[in-house]
């Protein structure tokens, strides 16, 4: 009879840069002990995910003027405290390439190549007027029950 893995579920609720990274580097050490890691990302968690570039699309009036709002992707969040009007990110940024961390978008590539799961929250996709199109290639898209199902059989969920 074989073992199976360790689970571990994140829910990214925060788009904030400090956040994200954590999320990042929790998940990538869980896959770096094997451990199965779903990430679902929520609300502001899922501008994390958006693509750096302006994706053309049918949208309302009330979806663009969300889509104008929010960041676009890891390289554009602020963060949760001491954000400066946008400085704050730049001086996070020099000093974890001075000490040789990884980058948020570094972290990103990583944990795909760990097979972490990043799944983008259907419901919440729907309400902000985000569009598959919009966000990262090679995600999954599901809606809270999967999340569920995925956070009953792990032993590590984290709320970030």
């Amino acid at each position: 009879m074989s073992e199976s893995k360790e689970k571990s579920t994140i829910v990214l609720f925060s788009g904030d840069l400090d956040k994200a990274i954590a999320a990042f580097i929790i998940a990538n050490g869980a896959a770096a002990y094997d451990h199965e890691v779903t990430i679902f990302f929520t609300f502001w968690g899922l501008n994390t995910l958006r693509k750096d570039q302006d994706v053309a699309n049918e949208k309302g009036w009330l979806e663009k003027a969300f889509g104008r709002m929010m960041p676009r992707g890891a390289d554009k969040l602020g963060l949760s405290r001491m954000n400066f009007g946008g400085l704050g990110p730049k001086m996070i940024k020099h000093v974890m390439k001075k000490h040789n961390a990884l980058s948020l978008p570094q972290l990103i590539e990583l944990a795909r190549e760990q097979g972490v799961r990043m799944v983008a929250c259907t419901m919440t996709m729907d309400l902000l007027g985000l569009q598959q199109e919009e966000l990262l290639d090679g995600l999954e898209y599901a809606g809270v029950a999967a999340y569920l199902g995925d956070a009953a059989d792990a032993r590590v969920n984290l709320f970030i």
